[in-house]
Order: C-alpha cells, then sequence, then structure tokens
C-alpha cells in the first residue's frame, strides 16, 4: 500500500478514484467528496472537515479518527466500511450503504443517520438524533446509547442488546426486532410492526406496543405504561403492575397486577385476551 501521511489535502475530490492507501495523520478540509469511488483504503488518526468524503466507495478501514460536522452526508452508497474509535459529529451519514462496522463510535449528531443501509454490526456506539436507522435491515447491535425520536421506523431484521434509548416512537413499522437486556423510554413504542420480541427490558411509554401483531414479552417491566397493547396481538410477561391496558385484540398478558384494564366490546371481544395477575387467571 501507498502511505499517504501527514498532508493537508484540499480541493474537490482531492484523493478521487485512490486504491490501495493507507492514510495516516492527514486532514481533508475545503474541498468535496475527497475520496469518492474509492477501494481499499485504510485511514487512521486523520480529520475529515467537509463534504461527502467517503461516497461510492468499498473495503474501507477508519480508525482513530474524526469527521467533524462539515463533513455531512459523509458517507454514501459505500460497501463495506469499519470504523472504530473514531467522533462522527457530522449528520445524514450512512445512506444507501451495507456492510458498516462500527466499534467504540461517537455520533453527537446523527440526524437522519443510517438511512436505507443493510448487514450492520454495532458494538459500544452512542448517538444523538432523530430518525436515526431508518428503512435499515439485518442490524446487530451490542452496547447501544440512543438519544433521538423516532429511531428505527421502517427496519427489518435488527437485534439489539444492552441498549439505553430514549427515544418517541421507537420501532414504527418494523418487523423481526428482537431487543435484550435494555432499558427503552418513549411514548408510542412500535406502532404498526410484527414480530418484535423484548427480552429482560424495561419500558416506559405512554400508549406503547399498540397496533402491534405477535408483540411477545419475556420477564419485562413497565415503568410509567399506559393505555398499552391497544388493538395488538400479544404474548407478555410483566414483572410488575401494569398502570394500563387498553383494548388488546388477542393474546395472553401475564402481570403483577393491571391497575387499569379497559376492555371495550364495541372495538374487541374480551374473551380473545387472557390475563393472569398474581396467580389468577381469567378471560376477560
Amino acid at each position: 500500500m501507498e502511505l499517504i501521511k501527514q498532508q493537508m489535502l484540499t480541493g474537490e475530490r482531492a484523493l478521487f478514484n485512490s486504491k490501495d492507501l493507507q492514510i495516516s495523520y492527514c486532514t481533508f478540509a475545503d474541498g468535496e467528496s475527497p475520496l469518492k469511488e474509492s477501494q481499499n483504503i485504510k485511514i487512521d488518526y486523520s480529520t475529515f472537515k467537509w463534504k461527502y468524503p467517503l461516497w461510492y466507495c468499498k473495503n474501507i478501514v477508519v480508525e482513530d479518527s474524526t469527521l467533524f460536522e462539515m463533513a455531512r452526508s459523509g458517507i454514501w452508497y459505500t460497501e463495506n466500511i469499519d470504523i472504530s474509535n473514531t467522533i462522527i459529529e457530522a449528520p445524514k451519514n450512512f445512506r444507501r450503504s451495507k456492510g458498516i462496522t462500527l466499534e467504540n463510535v461517537t455520533m453527537p449528531n446523527a440526524d437522519e443517520t443510517l438511512w436505507n443501509c443493510d448487514n450492520i454490526l454495532f458494538k459500544d456506539v452512542t448517538a444523538k438524533g432523530d430518525y436515526f436507522g431508518m428503512n435499515s435491515s439485518n442490524i446487530k447491535i451490542d452496547g447501544f446509547e440512543l438519544v433521538g425520536n423516532y429511531s428505527f421506523d421502517g427496519g427489518k431484521n435488527i437485534e439489539i442488546h444492552n441498549a439505553k434509548m430514549l427515544s418517541k416512537d421507537a420501532f414504527w413499522n418494523c418487523e423481526n426486532v428482537t431487543v435484550y437486556d435494555s432499558f427503552i423510554s418513549g411514548e408510542y413504542l412500535g406502532w404498526n410492526s410484527k414480530n418484535v420480541t423484548l427480552v429482560n427490558c424495561t419500558i416506559e411509554s405512554l400508549q406503547g406496543m399498540c397496533y402491534m401483531d405477535n408483540l411477545v414479552m419475556k420477564n419485562c417491566r413497565l415503568l410509567n405504561t399506559t393505555l398499552a397493547f391497544e388493538y395488538s396481538t400479544i404474548d407478555v410477561q410483566i414483572i410488575n403492575k401494569i398502570d394500563s391496558v387498553m383494548n388488546p385484540i388477542s393474546g395472553i398478558i401475564r402481570a403483577e397486577s393491571i391497575s387499569e384494564l379497559i376492555m371495550d366490546e364495541t372495538k374487541i371481544n374480551p374473551k380473545k385476551t387472557q390475563i393472569i395477575t398474581e396467580g389468577m387467571k381469567h378471560a376477560i
């Protein structure tokens, strides 16, 4: 590999269509698309300060580097990119890309990030921004902190472990989502989704988990969660009190107790939902 070291690179397409480069301790300053259409590039201890640095690229490794805010829309249409120990300050990153691996990455301005992407692996990632992960698929995450609403809208085949998510309208319109050992707080969680499983999770949500098909919850805790499960098909095990449940379509609810149970016979058939609380088993 050719080594490019400790250089200030400016101007549009500074290293356009490059191949087989090691880029170390460099700064990409003003000038759009510095590495557009490049392949087999390793980057470390470098900074990107302008727009569109890695478009239409293949086989990219980035370590110990920084994408500043103006490196916005930085990684689009790219295949096989591995980023570690890096701060991505720029918004609107990762669009229509596939083969994305992030480890120990911080994204403090992650608005509209990770859209329409596929084959994604995260480990120890933090992000802040709305509309994270929209319409992306085949995602595996371990160690994730997100502050931002409308996350993972339209996502498919998502597996998440050890997350903390403060996210209104998270997991809307999703399919095949499993979340383990996590905390999620946000109104209207999971609407219009199917095949969602939550295991050992703590959830706080106003009108959460409604309009869902095949919601499964195992050993979960609900805090300040009201008007839950409306028009959903469910199989849920809640280890504490549920504040209120409203008009589930069918299934089973196991809980310590339910403070308010609303079953409107004009909207659903109450006999299709079984309630088990404190050792008492009955159909309502």
